[in-house]
């Protein structure tokens, strides 16, 4: 599943080709997906101006003149945009191949500009919801996440009030989108590996400089993974067809039984499984 660099990614090509656009027709070719499109969804969103997109946690926000469209990915689901004179085909999204199906093409957006935004999902976990401009702070998938790790609010402050009486592993609460939004498991694998921690460690007993040392890294890692272009694990490409790099600067994850990349390590990676997720460390420097 996409994670916040990739979705941060998406945002901004898709703010590159469409902003501004007005939507002329939509055409739904499949409404069964993770929630069913409803019958109104084309008509309502007929001539609506994309004034703004957002990203919230791994939440797409299209910003309109009368409504706010929800989007959300899922597993598989993408965004491709169609140059109407030749079909020039323009990749935003992360987990395709290159020969797509278009039998995976379930809604099309005719825009003025003349370009088609095309949402592609294999699997069909993805989902779009419409909502009225004034209920974005009464949305049910908004209201339930944690703080932007990027947030000058997620600081140590927050963290220590947060974990107090908790007693679930480390990683486990860095995957709570309640506690934080938008990390999912290549990025909590990375920063506990840069901050030294083990990813089965109690959040309670974490002290306040390994909590201030682990926000930092959470930090950096995602700012740097958003410059390079998320990461490519299944052959990302952004609009301008560049292809995510920082996979190549994963220092802990995918890398069972190889070296550990601390030159004072001799050490080997481990790779154990924490709720059904893979979860690679390091057992000598990370305590």
């Amino acid at each position: 599943m996409p994670e916040l660099p990739e979705i941060e990614i998406v945002k901004r090509s898709l703010l590159e080709m469409i902003l501004r656009a007005k939507i002329i027709h939509v055409k739904i070719k499949n409404k069964k997906l993770r929630y069913k499109v409803p019958n109104f969804f084309s008509k309502q969103l007929k001539n609506q101006k994309i004034l703004k997109i957002e990203r919230r946690s791994k939440y797409l926000i299209f910003h309109l003149n009368k409504y706010l469209l929800l989007a959300h990915l899922g597993m598989t689901g993408k965004f491709l945009i169609i140059r109407s004179k030749d079909s020039k085909l323009y990749k935003t999204s992360f987990y395709y191949n290159l020969n797509i199906l278009t039998k995976h093409n379930h809604i099309y957006f005719k825009l003025n500009n003349g370009l088609i935004l095309v949402y592609n999902d294999v699997r069909k976990f993805g989902f779009f919801k419409l909502i009225k401009k004034n209920k974005l702070n009464k949305i049910i998938f908004l209201k339930k996440l944690g703080l932007e790790p990027l947030s000058n609010k997620f600081n140590t402050k927050y963290f220590l009030n947060f974990v107090e009486k908790r007693k679930k592993n480390i990683k486990n609460l860095l995957m709570d989108q309640k506690f934080v939004s938008g990390l999912g498991n290549i990025y909590v694998n990375e920063s506990l590996f840069m901050s030294k921690i083990h990813p089965l460690r109690v959040c309670n007993s974490l002290k306040k400089k390994e909590i201030n040392r682990l926000i930092n890294k959470i930090k950096k890692i995602l700012k740097i993974s958003i410059s390079k272009g998320g990461s490519s694990i299944r052959d990302f490409k952004n609009t301008s067809g560049q292809t995510g790099s920082f996979q190549q600067f994963f220092k802990v994850y995918g890398r069972e039984n190889e070296d550990c990349s601390r030159i004072s390590c001799n050490n080997r990676i481990k790779k154990i499984f924490i709720s059904n997720r893979s979860s690679f460390y390091c057992p000598k420097c990370q305590k």
